[in-house]
Parts: structure tokens; sequence; C-alpha cells
């Protein structure tokens, strides 16, 4: 195989610990501020946290994708380092809280005996690689994206250390019209056809100043993923904004080149500059699971999900806020090992899904995940890791999904609720441009005074060919927003009606104007 397609040594990464210990001794000697510890961490996917003593620590899981190895050592590494707290992301990565420099060390090098890098997790690098989480077993998926999502992954990681990378490039790929991931509004995403090709898009994201990704080819066979890859690279390499670091993105190179169309032709002359290089695919090994069903029928859940392999069937389990009971994942974990071909997928809503289960083996997962698990949509909303740890935070966003859950739950009207997308800051990594209702952290003016306050987003959408950025409707004070979702759930089962059946971009705005004066 191609050196340039194959896993880089450990020992690489490896080798640069030393750096980062060195590193992190200097910042809690008081001889690095936060500030550019930060800008020097974050390349090994490691962040201090709002306290400046404790530490976060990102494992990147391609594709989401937690094999039985990687789900053991994850167990393992919780119990050893007695790590207190789990959060799965939206970009599908696991991160470990309320660390101590001496278990950030331990866990970073003990990651990479079973294939887990925690370099490139953060920072201006290659980010973890997304995928629709139920790849390989999803009756609506148009084919199997995860080998390739896996094989883009590695590739990336040889760039790592080139010059001159986009900040934050991230990479997705969607099987079906659910596109979890955002593979449209991502720097770079690959959505699945039926005839088993690609169309490409780049340069979106969401954050400050969103945009949908441009769609810049399509039909690609997925051997040639690398060339879009390379191009663009070396797209932004040329138009991307280096000089000021909060335009550093490549959605911001549409702005630059003054059109969605001179953008596509740009990438398409990068593209076409590469074609002489040889940078296909080798042949991509197909690795799923040949298991079949026994005849059982689960019980009847909303956490169930049936497979296109006849007689299996994949379980959602998500915890709140992303959060997971460690015990209730060591039991998952317990299970998991004994059930054959059974696997952990986290997903990009910070969920997770148990997959290639039989009936009997499903009500076996529900039944440990029970007291951990949404059971309704409301229950499965996304909230960022909050004020409260991460340095930038601007809202504890972890605390206002408590305290919504809190009062609607009380009032009875969470199945009349939509998921919710909660950040605390400007960054969206709760991904509240892109939900039905997001809230991100802010401020709002009460009597001339600034209030805390989450701005209000509605009526965005990430399906595919329906995709809309959420409309930001101003301000609503954080002591406000129980009252809000309980009156909001009230007016939805006043109508008899879903939530689904109720709403409506007119009502949703409609409902909120007196709120967000």
């Amino acid at each position: 195989m191609d050196d340039k397609f194959a896993p880089l040594n450990p020992a690489v990464f490896r080798d640069t610990i030393p750096l980062f210990r060195e590193k992190t001794e200097a910042f809690h000697a008081g001889e690095l501020s936060k500030k550019d510890y930060k800008g020097f961490s974050g390349k090994y996917g490691s962040y201090a946290q709002r306290d400046g003593q404790h530490h976060m620590l990102r494992l990147r899981t391609t594709a989401g994708r937690l094999t039985k190895d990687k789900l053991n050592f994850l167990i393992r590494t919780l119990d050893e380092q007695k790590v207190p707290l789990v959060h799965f992301t939206t970009c599908q990565a696991v991160q470990l809280h309320d660390l101590v420099p001496e278990q950030v060390y331990s866990i970073m090098d003990n990651a990479l005996d079973v294939d887990i890098v925690c370099y490139g997790g953060g920072g201006d690098y290659p980010r973890n690689v997304m995928c629709s989480p139920l790849a390989g077993v999803d009756p609506r998926e148009a084919f199997d994206v995860l080998p390739w999502a896996e094989a883009t992954a590695q590739f990336l990681m040889h760039f790592i250390d080139g010059p001159k990378m986009p900040r934050k490039l991230k990479v997705a790929f969607s099987g079906s019209n659910a596109n979890e991931p955002h593979a449209t509004f991502r720097d770079l995403g690959f959505v699945a056809r039926e005839d088993g090709t690609f169309d490409v898009y780049a340069a979106g994201g969401l954050g400050n100043v969103p945009r949908l990704g441009v769609k810049v080819a399509e039909h690609v066979n997925p051997r040639d993923i690398p060339y879009y890859v390379v191009a663009m690279i070396n797209t932004f390499r040329k138009y991307g904004n280096y000089e000021n670091r909060s335009k550093a993105r490549t959605r911001f190179m549409v702005q630059t080149l003054g059109s969605e169309e001179a953008f596509a032709k740009a990438f398409a002359e990068e593209l076409a500059a590469i074609q002489d290089q040889d940078l296909r695919f080798p042949d991509v090994a197909d690795d799923a699971s040949h298991k079949t069903g026994d005849g059982s029928v689960p019980r009847q859940s909303w956490q169930v999900f049936p497979q296109k392999q006849e007689g299996l069937y994949a379980v959602q389990w998500h915890a709140v806020g992303g959060k997971p009971d460690l015990k209730v994942l060591h039991k998952v974990n317990d299970a998991i090992q004994e059930i054959p071909a059974a696997e952990l997928r986290l997903a990009p809503d910070e969920g997770a899904w148990i997959i290639n289960l039989t009936g009997s083996e499903a009500d076996r997962i529900m039944d440990i995940i029970a007291d951990d698990a949404a059971q309704n949509a409301f229950d499965a909303s996304e909230a960022c890791i909050g004020a409260s740890i991460c340095q930038v935070g601007l809202r504890d966003s972890q605390q206002m999904l408590r305290d919504i859950r809190e009062a609607v739950k009380d009032a009875g009207v969470d199945p009349w609720l939509p998921q919710l997308h909660i950040s605390g800051c400007p960054s969206s990594c709760a991904s509240h441009q892109a939900g039905v209702i997001g809230l991100r952290g802010g401020i709002k003016m009460v009597d001339k005074k600034p209030v805390p306050a989450f701005l209000l987003y509605v009526n965005g959408s990430d399906l595919l060919d329906n995709e809309r950025l959420g409309t930001e409707l101003g301000a609503v004070a954080i002591s406000d927003i129980p009252t809000f979702f309980v009156m909001l759930g009230q007016t939805v089962k006043d109508t008899g009606l879903t939530w689904d059946q109720w709403v409506s971009p007119e009502k949703l705005t409609e409902f909120a104007a007196d709120w967000v004066k």
C-alpha cells in the first residue's frame, strides 16, 4: 500500500508527548498564559478548563465508531484513571473532563495502543472525520459510507503537521437524506448517491457567520476522494485569510472570492492542477458484519431502529446533555463485549447507537440504559459542555438544559417539544443554527441593564435538500427560558397535535415574538 494511505506509526505521535508535558508544566508553573497554552495544547486535543487547574482530553473516534477494543479501552481508562466526567460531542468524539496533567499524559499515550489518536483533535488541524452514525446498517442509506470516512481520516492524518492548514478542517460523510453529520455545510462534505458515487460540498460551517456549503462536484468516484481533500487544502492555502484568525475558516473564502460561483471555479482550478498526481484510494476493505437475526422481536420503543439486515436492530442511547452515567456506560460495555458483532456508534447529536442486535439483545440493552436514556425527542436535546468548564463559554448550557428539562417535565409537556440545541457561545458546538430551535449564550438589555440570556434561533434544518440556517430572533433572559418552553409545549399540547404536526416557521416565529422584545 502507498505510504500516503497507510496508517502513521503510533511512535510519530508518541514522540510528541514529552513536548506537551513540558508546555503543560510551564503553564501550571505560571510561565505560560492561558491563551498561549490554549494555542499550543489544542494541537494535542487537550485544553485547560476554566478553572486553570483541570484539563479536557478529546479522543479522536473516527466516524464515531467505538469498536469493542476501543470501547473496552475507554472503560479501562475510566476505571484506572478515575475519570469523573465523559461527554459525547457533536463531532462524534469522546471528551474526558476534570483531568490533572499526569492523567492527560498517560491517557494520550495509552490510547495509541488501540489506534485512538488525540493529536490534531483541536486547534488548526484536520478534525475528527464525521459520518452517518448508522452507516452500513441504515435501510435509508444510498450505500455504506463508513469505509470511505475511515480511509479519509487515515489519509488526513498525513497532513496534521502540514504547512498553512485551514483552521479546523472538518470533513463529513452522509449516507442518507437525514444528513446527521451536516455534510452539506462542513468545510468539506461527501454525500452518497444511489449510483455509488458522491456529491461534494465545500466551504460551509456553523458558528460566527455561518454558511451552507457550495456544491463543487457531482458523481465523484469514492476512490477519487483524496483529490478533493488536497484541492480543498490547496484552495485555502491560496485564498484563505491567514491574517485575521476570526476569518481563517474555509467558509470565508466565498466572501473573499465574491460569490459561490467564483469559489467553485477556484476549487475546480486547484482540482485540475493535481490530476497528474497519484492520489486514488486503493480498494477499501468492507468489514461489515454478516450477523443475521434469530427471529426475536424487541418490544416497541422509539429507541429501536430496524436495520437493513433482516432481524437486526439498533438501539438509541442519548444521555442528558451527552453526558452518560458512567455506571451505565460500564454495563453497556459489558453487554457489547458479550454480544456478537455489537458495536457502539457516537451520533452527531451527542447521543449513541448500539448496533447489530437481535430483538432479545435490543431488549437487554434497553433494560441497561433505561434510567439514562432519552424517551422522546425533547429528552434528546443537545448542550455543549458549557461555561462552567469551557474557557470560551459565555453561558452554562448544561445548567440551562437541566433547568428547562425540570420545568417542562414538571408541567408534563416534554412529549410536545422538539430536540433543542443549546450552545454556550457563538461557536455552535451544539449546532444551534441547524435545529428547529436553538439557543446560544449571550446577554439581553432589561431596563438598560445587561442580564444573562440566550439568543433564540428558530426554523433551522439539516435535512438534505432542505437545509436552512436558523433565524436569530433575539435574546431571552435566562430566568424566562424555562417558562418559555413550558408555554410552548402547553400550546402544542392544547391543539391535540404532535410537535411535527403543529410546527411551521410562521407559528414558531409568531409564538416567540413576545419573548424576544
